[in-house]
């Protein structure tokens, strides 16, 4: 609709006399608009660009560099040892240049070079100074003197107001462990799984690995971390996600939660119209770097790379092997609604559309009882099925016509969104309130998310919101920062009218949204069928339980000296064994995971090694074993208010759930509450005791 609204704008017709043009001067005035902001965004994103790549430095800088030098010069001052002389000598006399021209063109060539060569100093220091990995190795609650000094010499060295890319050129390259400290370490976290028999074997096939093989797989794998700042990053996400042949929804995608107590509005539209606009604006910022990067301690910074594949990003299934599809600022959405596709476009005039503008858009799909097409319905249960079936599908029936143009404007969307049906949240007066809520957002009905974007927002008919993210592109804290600027953005910047509407003008000159359109014979629904019901097993087999623990936080936790993760990785571990254990197991896991966080973890260098044993045709029993185990309990956790956008002192209420993975089983986590009171009793009862020794 939005080609055709702007295609009536060119009109001409032949007649005897010559051709007649019809330009209509509102179109004209939307392609100037349309320029004209596609010329601003290039200008700030090169500005950005310069910035970012000077840092720390500042362009103000090379101007303060070039003007010292020259007043050296005019007061007869040599700094460079005879290099300006040498320059100048390089540079021929004309009747264009004369020897004044020379001189001061021989200073600026010094002064640049200088002030390039003093940027890579910097970089250089910082990244030396980022190769310090003490302090995270240090008690919570204390700092070292050395630490102190340290924090101070990485601000210093860090420059002011960076970009979200500034520290990218220098942060370390990840280091490659030694053999012997993963081995050592593999040992003594299996220790406690094998009876001794099978410790005995398992010591002796690693031995051997470490005297035959291990040797030459890890001079390949230095080699590798000298070409690549990362030498796991490529092949994790190949081997371990893309190669995978088995369903991504509940197996890989993540979910997250909107806030717990709080639903700003109980419109569904204009939830989703704020939320939209809300990422758009956080689009906007991430594609011109402007995002502030995030940095542990507020001091250390840390790597921004997987943000760029956030928006404009889809999972492309494949035969043998998916790969990721990443484009740049692309301008419209799809939306789903009761079996129904839906393009909107975010842009009018070279704008993104206002929240009430959204809010418009989402209503006239909400408000359409147009029935889907043939196949329609379920055709997302594609993406939630098997790789290999949904991979032919798409080369047999999606590579021409209608279902051609239609996939790509799935796939090639800013991200996908689902008005879905149902009511969901956390409701304390409802039973399982929600564990329903997680499920939904987890896999929804197997066939109301597209599972192969980068993320599917989802907003419920009461009004609460939720995302489900594909899994290859980045880790969940990446997403975990963008929901929480929305959430904030949401709540305290946009808001909403009375009546629970957006807020601002509505243009009425808005092109509806346009229904895709799909031409899908039956052999292509039987596929779609297979794949849902794959997927509704899978679904059907989440036993979930979601437990909101309120009688404690991680501020009790860290007075305690623990680390909040050791301590809920301890819970986690009672409630599988029923064992209890003593504050030494704490301490334990959070120097296997600080380890691991400083690139001496095992898992990866293990796997990176048996990747490497296998394009070398080596053939190694231990690294096959390794590979091989099952591990009974995974798990993993996402920071929450990395942004610090909302105060939690002040505002309590505003708090979410997080978000979370394909979980474990109902009755582990109804004993998780127990177990995490009874660690904190034996906490509680050790601390009483030091204190009782002080005295």
């Amino acid at each position: 609709m939005a080609e055709a609204h702007q295609a009536v704008g060119f009109q001409f017709t032949v007649t005897p006399d010559g051709i007649d043009l019809h330009l209509s001067r509102e179109v004209l005035k939307h392609i100037y608009l349309s320029g004209v902001t596609s010329w601003r965004k290039r200008a700030i994103r090169f500005k950005n660009g310069i910035l970012t790549g000077v840092y720390p430095a500042s362009p103000s800088s090379w101007l303060i560099v070039v003007i010292a030098i020259m007043s050296t010069i005019y007061a007869r001052i040599d700094p460079s040892l005879g290099m300006i002389d040498t320059i100048k000598r390089t540079l021929s006399v004309s009747g264009y240049m004369t020897v004044q021209t020379q001189t001061v063109l021989s200073a600026i060539l010094f002064a640049t070079g200088l002030w390039l060569s003093l940027i890579l100093m910097l970089r250089y220091t910082l990244k030396t100074l980022l190769s310090y990995h003490a302090w995270i190795f240090e008690s919570h609650g204390k700092i070292s003197f050395c630490t102190k000094l340290w924090l101070s010499l990485v601000k210093m060295f860090s420059g002011r107001r960076p970009l979200l890319y500034s520290f990218q050129t220098s942060l370390p390259r990840l280091p490659v462990p030694s053999v012997d400290d993963t081995i050592t370490r593999y040992l003594e976290s299996v220790r406690p799984l094998l009876d001794d028999e099978q410790y005995n074997q398992m010591e002796v096939v690693a031995n051997d690995f470490k005297k035959d093989q291990a040797p030459k797989l890890q001079k390949y794998l230095i080699l590798k971390s000298w070409w690549a700042t990362n030498y796991v990053s490529d092949w994790w996400e190949e081997y371990i996600y893309l190669r995978g042949r088995s369903p991504i929804m509940v197996n890989s995608n993540f979910y997250a939660m909107d806030l717990l107590y709080v639903t700003p509005t109980h419109r569904q539209a204009a939830r989703a119209g704020n939320a939209v606009h809300a990422m758009l604006q956080y689009r906007r910022k991430l594609e011109r770097g402007e995002h502030a990067p995030l940095r542990a301690l507020g001091v250390v910074p840390m790597c921004s790379y997987q943000m760029e594949r956030m928006f404009n990003t889809t999972r492309i299934p494949g035969i043998e092997t998916d790969f990721v599809q990443h484009l740049s600022d692309r301008k419209h959405l799809v939306v789903y609604h009761k079996g129904r596709f839906f393009k909107v476009w975010l842009y009018y005039g070279g704008c993104h559309l206002w929240p009430s503008e959204l809010e418009t858009q989402f209503q006239m799909i909400l408000n359409d009882t147009t029935e889907p097409q043939p196949g329609e319905l379920k055709l997302a249960a594609l993406t939630a099925g098997n790789r290999v079936p949904w991979a032919r599908a798409r080369l047999k029936y999606f590579s021409q016509g209608a279902n051609k143009a239609s996939l790509e404007a799935i796939e090639t969307s800013a991200f996908f969104l689902t008005l879905d049906d149902e009511v969901h949240g956390y409701d304390p007066d409802k039973l399982g309130s929600l564990d329903l809520y997680a499920k939904s957002l987890l896999h929804g009905k197997c066939y109301d998310r597209w599972f192969d974007k980068s993320f599917t927002l989802i907003a419920y008919k009461n009004g609460k919101l939720g995302v489900n993210a594909e899994h290859s592109w980045a880790d969940a804290p990446i997403i975990g920062h963008m929901w929480e600027y929305v959430l904030a953005t949401d709540c305290f910047h946009l808001g909403y009218t009375e009546e629970g509407h957006c807020k601002g003008d509505i243009n009425k000159g808005l092109p509806p949204p346009t229904k895709l359109q799909w031409d899908i014979p039956l052999e292509c629904e039987e596929v779609i069928e297979d794949s849902y019901m794959v997927a509704k097993v899978i679904a059907d087999d989440v036993d979930f339980h979601g437990c909101l623990f309120d009688e404690f936080g991680k501020g009790l936790i860290k007075k305690s000296r623990t680390s909040p993760d050791a301590f809920i990785q301890l819970a986690l571990q009672l409630t599988l064994t029923t064992q209890y254990t003593i504050k030494s197991a704490a301490d334990k896991h959070q120097n296997m995971y600080r380890l691991a966080m400083t690139g001496s973890g095992i898992d990866r260098h293990l796997f990176c090694l048996y990747i490497m044993s296998k394009y070398l045709s080596i053939d190694s029993p231990f690294l096959k074993q390794v590979l091989s185990e099952p591990w009974r309990l995974s798990t993993s956790q996402t920071p929450q208010q990395q942004l610090n956008m909302v105060d939690i002192k002040k505002f309590p209420r505003y708090v979410g759930a997080g978000g979370g993975f394909g979980p474990d089983s109902y009755r582990f986590g109804q004993n998780i509450r127990q177990a995490m009171l009874d660690i904190r009793a034996l906490f509680d009862q050790k601390d009483k005791k030091e204190k009782e020794k002080e005295m």
